[in-house]
């Protein structure tokens, strides 16, 4: 197993009023996001835990990536990767925001 951890700063706050999310579902060729509302406005953490050794430039791109189109200020993402391709990550990534920026019902 590979840990990796990026911190970013970033322009602004998530939307929503939900504490936590979760989507995806770790099994060959994906992974799963577990997202919390844990952080300073400012700040988004994004931790990754996979099997796939040496993927830390694509990670790096991809995380870098989903920041600048999103802001997801305050918010920590917790990732398990099962072997996820960087357009599954960026389509998970995406539907975790989507679903924490929703009502809390």
């Amino acid at each position: 197993m590979e840990d990796l951890s990026f911190h970013h700063p970033v322009r602004e706050r998530a939307g929503g009023i939900r504490q936590c999310a979760i989507v995806g579902v770790v099994a060959s060729g994906n992974l799963e996001v577990l997202v919390e509302r844990v952080l300073p406005d400012a700040e988004c953490v994004i931790e990754i835990k996979t099997a796939a050794m040496g993927f830390g430039e694509v990670w790096c791109a991809v995380i870098g990536d989903f920041v600048e189109r999103y802001s997801p200020g305050g918010l920590k993402f917790s990732i398990n990767d099962g072997g996820a391709r960087p357009d599954t990550v960026s389509l998970r990534l995406a539907q975790a925001v989507r679903l924490i920026a929703g009502s809390d019902r």
